[in-house]
């Protein structure tokens, strides 16, 4: 049995994103404060549920769960159809990233934080749901 302990982690590695229009430039980004506005009133980030809900902070932010905005540009369509049929359409892709299906809510600390999804690994952000303390 190995005892506890803390292990200092990190990742460092080069993302090559797609070209991409800024986002104050996409046309769908009215429909994404649209569904921020008239869902935040009953919103609750994605942890909310699980154990380690007390990490939670008040302020809420709407995440793009599947496809980030800045990569939709560079989407394999043929991969992305099998688990989302009837989005192979290049020019409907911006429209889906834009929607429910591709939202999820987050709470500062979960999806910015030293913790949250845009800075842990995966497996370590699925982790923390269950893992109290996992990331410090």
């Amino acid at each position: 049995m190995t005892d506890a302990h803390s292990q200092k982690t990190s990742h460092n590695y080069t993302m090559h994103y797609p070209e991409h229009p800024p986002r104050t430039n996409d046309p769908h980004y009215v429909d994404f404060e649209h569904y921020r506005k008239t869902h935040i009133k009953d919103a609750k980030c994605a942890f909310y549920d699980s154990a380690n809900v007390e990490e939670c902070t008040t302020q809420l932010e709407l995440h793009h769960k599947i496809i980030e905005f800045s990569l939709q540009n560079g989407v394999d369509f043929a991969v992305l159809e099998k688990d989302f049929p009837g989005i192979s359409n290049p020019n409907e892709v911006g429209a889906w990233v834009e929607t429910d299906k591709n939202f999820e809510w987050l709470c500062s600390f979960h999806h910015r934080g030293h913790g949250g999804v845009h800075v842990a690994s995966s497996s370590d952000f699925e982790a923390e749901r269950y893992v109290k303390d996992l990331i410090s």
